[in-house]
């Protein structure tokens, strides 16, 4: 339990600097190329601005290795998806309301009966088509998922970090599909 919750900790704690760290070097340039895969209504495109908890739309991390686009406006943009020695990959990124009314994500959660969290994106996938494999976002002995938590309420123009850890698929596989219930996937390369 106690390493489930450095681990948690840890992937937080890191996607707050990877947010701050892109936020003051002001990296990111639309080279206009976007994600060609067509089961995906999304594309790379890079956002700019500083880091925070709560920020406004056009404050939403400085560089995009995919992006979401879903229903009321809502874009969730990916900045990392990093592999880490202890076996996992941690994707983050931010969800962004760029809609008119406040957005509560609740079909991105798990459908297990078990999770404490209502509002997560604990429903969050990575699929390695090649190895025809599905990686579910891990879960704590306490059953909360090692996933952003409290995702209620995000106001038209607020944007806000969200994190998922997942098992790392083996060394082989550099690109996965992500994927968030009720959205369209983005194919994403792996780093680390």
């Amino acid at each position: 339990m106690q390493r489930f919750r450095r681990c948690r900790a840890r992937a937080t704690l890191s996607a707050a600097l990877l947010i701050s760290l892109a936020a003051l070097t002001g990296c990111g340039s639309d080279d206009g190329k976007g994600d060609a895969s067509p089961a995906a209504a999304s594309s790379a495109r890079p956002v700019s601005g500083p880091a925070s908890g709560n920020r406004s739309a056009s404050d939403a991390p400085s560089e995009s290795i995919g992006e979401i686009k879903g229903p009321d406006g809502v874009v969730v943009s990916l900045t990392s998806a990093t592999r880490d020695k202890g076996g996992f990959v941690t994707v983050n990124g931010a969800v962004i309301n760029r809609g008119s009314k406040p957005y509560t994500p609740l079909t991105w959660r798990s459908k297990e009966t078990a999770m404490k969290s209502q509002s997560s994106v604990s429903g969050a996938s990575l699929i390695d088509e090649a190895g025809r494999k599905r990686y579910l976002v891990l879960r704590d002995t306490d059953g909360e998922c090692l996933c952003t938590t409290g995702l209620v309420n995000i106001r038209p123009g607020e944007s806000r970090p969200v994190f998922a850890q997942f098992p790392a698929p083996p060394d082989s596989v550099t690109e996965v599909d992500f994927q968030l219930p009720a959205m369209p996937s983005v194919h994403i390369k792996l780093s680390g």
